[in-house]
């Protein structure tokens, strides 16, 4: 099969599901596609520039999916809406792609165009709604922190020890509060409570008068 951009990028990414950054090399990529280390420069000038390619191509696909998810919304204007289609959107895009997560939380040190490109319609979101310039870049990137950790310990393989059920209560006993909170709710809603609540956080950056009336309390008039 012909050697391509597109193939490499498919081979760096699944090395790099399986074994993070220190996996990938151009060598293993060569191997995986059963080509010479050599021919992979004619498409892909080093590791860096695979990287960037890669992260690119999953911060595309993300902001795809944001475009369309804010196009499906009732009210544009409506900023907290904006910030939880774009989180939740992304979420979506990179929960089914290994790897994909630990790309993205990569993609500022390799300047992915699509990453940059995530993070500028944030940034707007953000100056729409009121805050101030020098508390969006830190905003930003909590919510964008916020996904992408959110997704890695989802895709993270996890131990379900064996307790009995005396174990189990003793445990209940000892720390309730951290078993009910732990059981509440499932993945999904888990992750909308928590963008709501780092929204509610962003709230209290903006000035009063920049807030709907909503968020300032106010009663609306008739």
């Amino acid at each position: 099969m012909k050697l391509t951009a597109e193939r490499i990028i498919d081979a760096g990414m699944e090395i790099f599901a399986e074994g993070g950054y220190h996996a990938l090399s151009m060598r293993q990529v060569a191997e995986r596609l059963d080509a010479q280390a050599g021919s992979l420069y004619y498409h892909v000038k080093n590791k860096n520039a695979l990287l960037q390619l890669m992260a690119d191509r999953v911060a595309r696909q993300a902001y795809d999916a944001g475009t369309a998810a804010l196009a499906a919304l009732p009210d544009p204007r409506d900023w907290r809406a904006r910030l939880e289609a774009q989180a939740s959107s992304l979420r979506r895009s990179i929960q089914p792609h290994p790897g994909a997560a630990l790309l993205l939380a990569h993609s500022p040190t390799v300047l992915s165009v699509g990453a940059l490109s995530l993070m500028e319609r944030l940034l707007l979101t953000l100056s729409d709604a009121g805050v101030p310039d020098e508390d969006r870049g830190i905003a930003a990137d909590t919510i964008l922190s916020h996904v992408t950790g959110f997704v890695l310990q989802e895709q993270s393989e996890s131990v379900t020890p064996t307790v009995s059920a005396k174990e189990a209560a003793e445990l209940y006993r000892r720390f309730p509060r951290t078993i009910a909170a732990g059981l509440a709710f499932d993945a999904d809603e888990k992750f909308a409570r928590s963008v709501r609540l780092l929204c509610a956080a962003v709230a209290t950056l903006i000035a009063p008068e920049d807030r709907t009336p909503a968020e300032s309390g106010a009663v609306p008039t008739k």
